[in-house]
């Protein structure tokens, strides 16, 4: 993490509420350190991210294994110390605004997505790529088969519609394969053949 942070880069993403803060040098879960806040605290603002607003409390300094990260922890408006409405941040970047960081989060939800369909759906997770010819190749095969799934049935549409026409219609031609092949009395034996 160090090397990343040193090369200019960093990370925003979600924290578990079980992750240890030091607040005043004291450690402490979030979870735990969550229950002491008010929304008249100095250090709670409330944000408002698209069209819903948060109450957040913005901790900077010390979680395990690096030194100085931003940490926030939110409530929805209507939910505040509501335990299952807690809901934790982190950035590496300590300058970005409370605001900035809840926005690039949010900004990065059509990524993950995009990820998950690809390990899901198209197999991606099953590779591994170490040189960075074999990583632009990678690429560029999930974007084409996004590509593909979302315009190449004549008409543009979301992806898992795309991807649920173009599977029925590759289950549709097995099925007529099958049926050609018991037309013309072809022995199973070839037909396996052919398949495998």
């Amino acid at each position: 993490m160090d090397a990343f942070i040193k090369k200019g880069f960093y990370t925003i993403g979600a924290l578990k509420t079980n992750q240890i803060l030091y607040p005043r040098g004291i450690r402490q879960k979030i979870s735990e350190f969550a229950l002491h806040l008010r929304k008249t605290d100095v250090g709670v603002s409330l944000v408002t991210v698209g069209s819903r607003s948060y109450y957040v409390y913005r901790y900077e300094g010390n979680l395990n294994g690096i030194d100085d990260a931003v940490a926030l922890i939110s409530y929805p408006k209507d939910a505040f110390h509501a335990p299952k409405a807690l809901r934790a941040f982190i950035s590496t970047d300590v300058s970005l605004s409370t605001r900035e960081i809840l926005d690039r989060y949010v900004e990065r939800w059509p990524v993950e997505v995009f990820f998950r369909q690809s390990k899901n759906q198209l197999a991606f997770e099953r590779y591994q790529i170490r040189s960075s010819k074999g990583i632009q190749r990678y690429w560029l095969l999930m974007s084409l088969a996004h590509l593909i799934a979302c315009t190449g049935c004549g008409e543009t549409m979301s992806f898992e519609d795309g991807y649920a026409n173009i599977y029925s219609h590759i289950q549709e031609e097995r099925l007529r394969f099958i049926y050609q092949c018991g037309a013309r009395h072809v022995l199973f034996e070839e037909v396996m053949a052919l398949v495998a």
